[in-house]
């Protein structure tokens, strides 16, 4: 056996990701460094390393995003090398140059191809002189919101501002109309500037239903570069990934070789080394068009790590060190279907909103083909102060069909308490006529969903005898040696069941917590980002009211009516309570 690379890695991040790395370091013989902060000092991932260090605060940006403070660990600990996993600071390059400055190895791409790629900006410009094909926009930082509107004329609508440092949803904003032109500029710049210290957007047609392309490439340091296929990642909300998979629906032999050597030219375009992902659109008439490219391992790895057999982080461990990559292109078998499930904590019935909390009860589901790559257990507490992703559960079948028959045996086995998840979700999901059938699912993820499988899904009679319709009683016929009986079984009611009810309570109790019906509340715990009007302001539905922030989502509050604000009870920077009153919407006459 090849000795170990090096004998000591610091992962600078948290959760299932810094487990996920632990893991391939275990194997490959190296000892593991793990980081925490104050607030994850019984986190999981604290207990899963070989050695651990605490790095400060629970805000990230004095622990886990603290440059100096990682450094410092990773000299004390005697580390040989630092791999971030994904986000905080996986994608920055002067973090990648200051662990080379320290003598440290970066398991990741040169500093130069981050940079290259992490303005959006840039990177179209670069992808366009490459002959890499790019959504029609612009090639230049937009200064304005009036800048915005004559874009608009020009593209048409809608447009999609984006942040040019962004990625993952973040710093995105689609605008359908003048009228939300000012409002989505100073939204995308102001989540440019918090997530990634730049405020620069550029401006690019929105594509109407397209799907969202990825595809996985890796690369070494003498020039070998291979793609392994393509991953779907449609299924989103706020433009954030749920669902996963590979290969896509829509994508066969002849598509896959295109989009592949696409891919290909742009990882060699920067002079890309590691694994990376280069995202794209792909339109109804299948062209392709570059987004933007994922300088560093991806949250949704595992579907390809199932279907080719191979250990991405691995991979880049061992780029890291030097090494050649050990097949070639048509070494690349892919084998199978997979489908990875996110499973947040956010509650569907609620705009996906972040559910902080204690986590009570927790198992995992298994059996073959079912791989969990988690970050939490009973106990643990989901802060809101991280990205609420709890968890994945990945299936490998023999096709599409199979692998989504044992997602949804997988969904049906776990068990998480005490906090909101999308376990229900993902079940109503992958259960849906659309997704069965392999279509983009566009407009049902936040909607037709949550409140219309019943009917679809209903094919036995039920009722429910739990006053929280947790459970139902269901009888079924049976017959024994000639005779037939009537047995009632108690069953846990559907998950869309569950999702719809919730949505009709929230509706009923809108503007409730004692607060009166013309209270408008706030629907999460988080921060007043933004207040959008002042007291006396006459408003009409739907009107923005004021943003609030939590687990890095910008969340915005709208006015249920139309009337006038009265009682403005916070401000920006302010803290808020699930169901603190904002404000009250005082009716035009008085009455």
């Amino acid at each position: 056996m090849a000795p170990a690379p090096f004998t000591k890695v610091l992962v600078a991040n948290r959760g299932e990701i810094a487990i996920r790395v632990f893991r391939s370091l275990r194997e490959l013989g190296i000892e593991s460094i793990a980081v925490y902060s104050e607030a994850d000092r019984s986190a999981l991932h604290v207990a899963a390393a070989d050695e651990a260090y605490l790095v400060g605060p629970g805000a990230p940006a004095e622990s886990y995003l603290n440059q100096e403070r990682l450094l410092e660990v990773a000299r004390r600990a005697g580390a040989q090398a630092v791999h971030p996993g994904y986000g905080f600071l996986a994608e920055n390059a002067t973090f990648a140059r200051a662990c080379a400055a320290a003598g440290l190895v970066w398991i990741g791409p040169p500093p130069e191809a981050i940079e290259a790629m992490g303005s959006k900006v840039a990177a179209r410009d670069r992808m366009t002189t490459a002959g890499v094909p790019v959504i029609p926009g612009t090639t230049e930082p937009v200064e304005s919101a009036a800048e915005v509107l004559r874009l608009g004329d020009e593209l048409g609508y809608p447009l999609a501002i984006k942040a040019s440092a962004g990625g993952g949803g973040k710093g995105l904003k689609v605008v359908r109309s003048l009228e939300e032109a000012s409002r989505a500029f100073d939204s995308a710049r102001r989540e440019g500037q918090a997530y990634f210290s730049d405020p620069a957007v550029y401006v690019e047609r929105f594509l109407e239903d397209p799907r969202h392309v990825e595809v996985q490439v890796l690369a070494d340091a003498h020039g070998n570069v291979i793609h392994l296929g393509e991953r779907d990642c449609t299924i989103q909300r706020r433009h954030q990934k749920l669902v996963e998979e590979t290969p896509s629906p829509a994508v066969d032999g002849e598509l896959r070789a295109r989009i592949g050597q696409i891919a290909v030219d742009a990882a060699r375009a920067v002079g890309y080394q590691s694994a990376g992902t280069i995202e794209g659109l792909l339109d109804r008439e299948g062209n392709y068009y570059f987004l933007e490219m994922n300088t560093r391992i991806q949250v949704e790895h595992t579907v390809t790590e199932l279907v080719t057999g191979l250990d991405l982080v691995r991979e880049q461990v061992l780029i890291a060190a030097g090494e050649p990559l050990w097949l070639r292109q048509e070494d690349v078998r892919l084998n199978g279907h997979a489908i990875e499930c996110r499973i947040n904590a956010e509650d569907p019935s609620n705009g996906f909103l972040p559910t902080p909390g204690r986590i009570t009860s927790y198992r995992e589901p298994s059996g073959p083909g079912v791989r969990v790559d988690s970050g939490v257990v009973a106990g643990s507490e989901v802060s809101g102060l991280y990205d609420p992703l709890m968890a994945k559960v990945v299936v490998h079948g023999v096709d599409r069909e199979h692998a989504r028959r044992r997602m949804l045996r997988a969904l049906d086995e776990f068990e998480i308490g005490g906090v909101t998840t999308l376990l229900g979700f993902h079940r109503a999901l992958l259960d849906h006529p659309c997704f069965t059938a392999g279509e983009t699912c566009h407009g049902i993820v936040e909607s037709e969903l949550l409140a219309e499988r019943a009917q679809q899904l209903s094919h036995e009679t039920t009722v429910a005898v739990a006053a929280d319709g947790a459970l139902q009683e269901r009888v079924t016929k049976v017959e024994l040696d000639g005779r037939r009986f009537d047995v009632t079984r108690l069953v846990p009611e559907p998950p869309w069941a569950e999702l719809a009810r919730r949505r009709e309570e929230r509706a009923g109790a809108r503007g409730g917590h004692g607060a009166g019906r013309d209270a408008v509340v706030s629907p999460m715990q988080g921060t007043v980002l933004a207040i959008e009007v002042a007291e006396g302001d006459e408003v009409e539905p739907g009107q923005v009211l004021c943003i609030v922030e939590a687990m890095k989502m910008e969340n915005e509050v709208h006015a249920p009516r139309e009337g006038i604000v009265s009682e403005l009870s916070v401000a920006a920077g302010q803290p808020v309570s699930t169901g603190q009153v904002i404000c009250v919407i005082a009716p035009r006459d008085g009455g």
